[in-house]
């Protein structure tokens, strides 16, 4: 413990208090340094706002001294400018029927707005969760994972970001495990009517009102397909259009939705569910190639229910109005191609092998979509930035840094894919985003672990659930999935929304932020 007497100061070391001019001096001196640690942050808001409301601020002189000139009209003034009218009365008829047939053309053939009226996570039971320690014990008892295996899962399990509630299908807590078909057919019916028994109940939605039926589910297409499943659990009606997506990894739940937006841009007045999700009882791996235990220790049992429509009148209850969806495939490149790959390994087993190339490929990915997504969300202020740095770059100086665009500036809420600790935390670092920013991804890690192509929908659900989407806030689902494929879905807030009933976040939502280990 340090003495009292040496936290005092040797007053006899103390220096000498500057005199009044020398104090001058010395704010003077440090008034560069103060200016240099501005907040240019306050400066580029500035200048946002400026582009941004530029036509306005144009605009408001025009139309002001537009109506101080009216307003000094007199009589003959009103008169002369009645009988140009009179005079020119055929060329004022047709244009105005071109304006009604150019208006009309106009609102009949634009897209049609498609709604978001809700959605629904599936959470399993508690029975169903794995803790760490009994992850390594049931998989030790199996008897075919090597020591070295074991450890490895131990270490990723350690380094994953995943929590100790997270939750694998009935089949794999026995001994032996028992992945059969009939055992994954139950894990699917768990996971797809728990989702949808909860949306119809909370939406009031009768199921033979659907009229569009969109599935995905990577690994796992059984015959009849898991849509079929569907269609003869809830007897839906014989024309609907019915769609089941395979092997098209956890990207696969916004190319679902782009699908359901096509088909309801043909179809009217009617509803579409999109229905996501990854069965686990039939692809765990049980050999002892490392690249293929990974996904062993990060995926786990989840999956959603959309409901969207095309109906005019669900505008007034809808949570959400579907604004872009970009996709972006790297499947022509054979690195990109083969960086989530199922196959056998030396024994036989089969399993998904990650690459160690997958985040330099995702990176990529995701460059090539924010580019095209870029002009269709980003103010102009930012398009002007980044215009000309590009052009400063190509003209004068290769090496002055590309500048990255604020994408804070045109989203709220961001939804990344938990795909894993490393997949948040690239993203974080690329996009430049705060810890706040990538809080809902890195909690639906923690407590749900990687749901695959329903993860995203987890995360929208704990962004509700914490009472933080307000009227007009925009939300960016980003997903990656095997192919390489890399997914943004973009979303507006059509109210203050509140957390749908039943949401998978509802009796744990208090205890949330978690600190996570480093």
């Amino acid at each position: 413990m340090t003495s009292t007497s040496s936290q005092l100061p040797d007053i006899g070391q103390q220096q000498q208090q500057p005199t009044r001019s020398g104090r001058r001096a010395l704010a003077a001196a440090a008034l560069p340094d103060f200016l240099q640690s501005v907040n240019l942050k306050h400066v580029k808001l500035g200048y946002h706002y400026l582009v941004s409301h530029l036509l306005t601020l144009c605009l408001v002189p025009l139309i002001s001294v537009t109506i101080l000139q009216i307003s000094q009209m007199d009589y003959d003034d009103i008169q002369n400018l009645y009988i140009n009218l009179k005079y020119n009365f055929v060329s004022i008829v047709i244009l105005s029927a071109v304006i009604v047939f150019g208006s009309t053309l106009y609102f009949m053939t634009r897209p049609r707005s498609v709604y978001l009226v809700d959605f629904s996570c599936y959470k399993p039971p508690d029975h169903l969760e794995v803790k760490f320690e009994k992850f390594i014990t049931h998989s030790k008892l199996i008897g075919d994972f090597a020591d070295s295996s074991l450890d490895f899962q131990r270490k990723i399990l350690e380094r994953s970001g995943l929590g100790e509630q997270t939750y694998l299908p009935e089949a794999l807590h026995v001994l032996p495990p028992k992945p059969s078909m009939s055992a994954a057919r139950e894990e699917a019916e768990q996971v797809m009517f728990g989702a949808l028994d909860n949306l119809f109940k909370s939406t009031n939605v009768n199921p033979k009102e659907i009229g569009i039926l969109v599935v995905n589910c990577s690994l796992f297409n059984p015959t009849p397909s898991l849509s079929a499943m569907i269609v003869n659990k809830y007897k839906l009606r014989g024309n609907i259009r019915s769609f089941n997506l395979g092997g098209m990894g956890c990207s696969a739940g916004v190319i679902a939705i782009d699908l359901a937006k096509d088909m309801l841009q043909i179809h009217r007045n009617t509803y579409a569910v999109v229905v996501s999700m990854e069965n686990i009882t039939q692809n765990w791996y049980f050999g002892n190639k490392k690249s293929m235990l990974i996904p062993n220790c990060l995926f786990r049992v989840g999956g959603a229910a959309i409901l969207l429509s095309n109906k005019g009148s669900e505008s007034r209850r809808a949570k959400y109005k579907l604004v872009h969806v970009v996709r972006t495939h790297k499947g022509a490149d054979d690195t990109a191609f083969k960086c989530v790959y199922q196959e056998e390994d030396d024994k036989g087993k089969i399993g998904v092998s990650l690459s160690k190339d997958l985040m330099a490929i995702a990176g990529n990915a995701l460059k090539t979509n924010i580019t095209t997504l870029g002009p269709l969300v980003l103010p102009i202020s930012e398009q002007l930035l980044f215009f000309v740095s590009l052009m400063a770059r190509r003209l004068f100086n290769a090496k002055i840094k590309p500048y990255i665009p604020d994408f804070k500036l045109a989203f709220d809420h961001f939804c990344i894919h938990a795909g894993g600790r490393g997949v948040i935390d690239e993203l974080e670092k690329n996009l430049e985003l705060s810890p706040a920013h990538v809080e809902a991804s890195r909690m639906t890690l923690h407590r749900f672990g990687n749901t695959s192509s329903s993860s995203i929908w987890y995360e929208m659900a704990y962004i509700e659930a914490k009472g933080r989407i307000r009227r007009g806030h925009r939300i960016w689902q980003i997903a990656f999935g095997s192919g390489f494929k890399c997914n943004s879905a973009v979303w507006q807030a059509l109210r203050n929304v509140k957390p749908s009933p039943n949401s998978p976040w509802e009796d744990c939502i208090h205890k949330y932020p978690v600190e996570l280990k480093n």
